[in-house]
């Protein structure tokens, strides 16, 4: 069974942490109604939702991808680089407990789940604000014990990894390359985003379907002629905080 575990919105997302974007108002009941609307479109995929309790005073707990890296073997809960996000961590370390060994990142790693992308055994970590090289080690160690590899990654212009590169069929990426260096991933099949929308790269596959911001229009109908089916979401209010579609979930096989 597939399962995505997901956070609601904070009532405290106005304070959310933010690196390249200005501050602007956040609607948190429109926000909350495009939450649920994500929710809707993961279940409309395979996927059964399960929801931990919101953290009423965790701004950035809606974005549950950056406290755990799930592996078929193990996960690994990490330490955020951003100091107001580690609350965050404990109660999804308790749900994980439930489905895998858990292993964790420790002092003096810091590292966000937004960073990693994860293509069948080989894992990219994106060394940027939020992750630094003991924390990249730390998960190389991890997940080596399971037979994956681990590939540093410099991160350019943008949050994360995953807001310049996401996976969206087993051999085929999407790809803003002006915030990556795009020969780390020569051998795979990439798709650039359209050049007017540097933010598109974050796409969300499940199965065979992509979740992906209807923000995005221009990278959302060069994917569909590629002949990928996509799932166009409005997370216009979550994208105010520097959130992406895989940062609402952590997807995993159970």
């Amino acid at each position: 069974m597939l399962l995505a575990l997901t956070r609601p919105v904070s009532p405290a997302i106005a304070r959310c942490e933010l690196t390249h974007l200005a501050r602007t108002p956040i609607d948190a009941a429109r926000a909350r109604e495009q939450h649920a609307a994500y929710e809707r479109a993961l279940a409309a995929a395979g996927c059964r939702v399960e929801r931990i309790a919101a953290g009423d005073d965790l701004p950035d707990s809606v974005f549950i991808e950056d406290t755990a890296v799930v592996l078929d073997e193990i996960a690994i809960v990490t330490r955020p680089g951003a100091p107001s996000r580690r609350g965050e961590v404990a109660a999804v370390a308790d749900i994980l407990r439930q489905y895998r060994d858990v292993a964790a990142i420790e002092e003096p790693g810091t590292l966000d789940g937004g960073d990693v992308l994860v293509v069948g055994r080989r894992l990219f970590a994106g060394r940027s604000t939020r992750t630094n090289d003991s924390g990249i080690e730390q998960l190389r160690a991890a997940a080596a014990r399971h037979g994956y590899t681990t590939e540093a990654v410099d991160v350019r212009g943008c949050l994360h990894l995953k807001s310049a590169v996401t996976v969206v069929d087993d051999d085929a990426l999407l790809v803003n390359p002006d915030w990556i260096p795009t020969r780390v991933f020569d051998e795979f099949n990439c798709v650039a985003v359209d050049p007017a929308e540097p933010l598109a790269a974050n796409a969300l596959r499940v199965e065979s379907r992509i979740v992906y911001p209807e923000s995005f229009p221009a990278t959302c109908d060069r994917l569909e002629r590629y002949g990928f089916s996509v799932q166009r979401v409005d997370v216009s209010e979550l994208q105010k905080a520097e959130g992406a579609v895989t940062c609402c979930s952590l997807v995993f096989r159970t």
